[in-house]
């Protein structure tokens, strides 16, 4: 009984953490996409800010992206802030989008109405507000 003790405590005291959060290396595909269209919603939370952009197809028919962005601390230096988009402004967005074709990506950039560049908030050349 106390060898098994003892080996519970090893496993126990040795195990390995599980890291739950992922990369996304095999789900979004390196091509960048640009999207033109109007915000339909904005949100601000952990662990990732959601952007959805309505965008006019090519066969005419609105299709709602849903954008993922880093966590607000993350993108915070990037110019973003709770109050960045309101449902229909307009809206430029570079992405990386899903390999399936769905219409779901990752940002690499967005361009406001006024002409600002907000960058992903990770990368190096992500442009300062």
């Amino acid at each position: 009984m106390i060898v098994v003790g003892v080996a519970v405590a090893v496993a126990v005291l040795t195990a390995v953490p599980v890291h739950g959060h992922h990369s996304g290396s095999t789900l979004f595909s390196e091509k960048t996409s640009t999207l033109k269209g109007s915000v339909a919603k904005w949100v601000w939370s952990n662990p990732h800010c959601l952007l959805t952009v309505d965008v006019k197809g090519d066969d005419g028919q609105l299709v709602s992206w849903l954008i993922e962005l880093q966590a607000p601390n993350t993108i915070y230096p990037a110019g973003y802030r709770i109050n960045t988009f309101k449902p229909g402004d307009p809206v430029t967005v570079a992405v990386h989008a899903v390999s399936n074709g769905r219409p779901y990506a990752r940002v690499v950039s967005v361009t406001l109405a006024d002409g600002k560049t907000l960058g992903d908030g990770v990368r190096a050349d992500t442009p300062a507000p």
